[in-house]
């Protein structure tokens, strides 16, 4: 039996942030939302994600792109949709989540870490700038923190 929708704020907060001004898609920042908070654990099985119409509300983007979302998770297997009920995280998709979130995440690091090779910046360039990413603690898709920002914009 699926949850209650209980956690309305907790899923306002993990997918009620998009950049319109980022490369990425909106609709794929709505997919990797429900994917990171699901690995993550803030997500679980069970739980209900926001109508499609409350979430292109808080988002202000027009329902037809959260809806792409949502049936990009369904064939993906990660949600489920109940007829008259919404739709909901779907059961035993939090391992795929993780490693799948891991993989692309590697992936990317590998991408960046090449690029920062290829520029000539040093291993502890690019150790501080991961460091200070990392403290920064912000959400994917979000623009650049000031510290970080001063850090890309420091002279060597």
């Amino acid at each position: 039996m699926p949850k209650e929708k209980s956690n309305t704020s907790h899923l306002r907060s993990l997918l009620g942030r998009v950049n319109i001004y980022s490369s990425v898609a909106v609709y794929i920042q709505i997919e990797n939302g429900v994917r990171f908070a699901i690995a993550s654990g803030k997500l679980k099985a069970g739980d209900q994600l926001p109508t499609i119409r409350e979430l292109a509300e808080w988002l202000q983007i027009n329902f037809n792109t959260v809806g792409k979302a949502y049936r990009d998770l369904e064939v993906m297997g990660l949600a489920v949709s109940r007829r008259g009920m919404g739709v909901f995280v779907n059961k035993g998709v939090e391992a795929k989540c993780r490693e799948q979130c891991r993989k692309q995440t590697i992936a990317r690091l590998f991408e960046v870490v090449a690029e920062a090779k290829a520029a000539g910046m040093a291993p502890a360039e690019v150790k501080e700038a991961a460091r200070e990413c990392y403290k920064a603690a912000a959400a994917p898709y979000a623009g650049m923190p000031k510290a970080v920002l001063a850090l890309a914009r420091k002279r060597r």
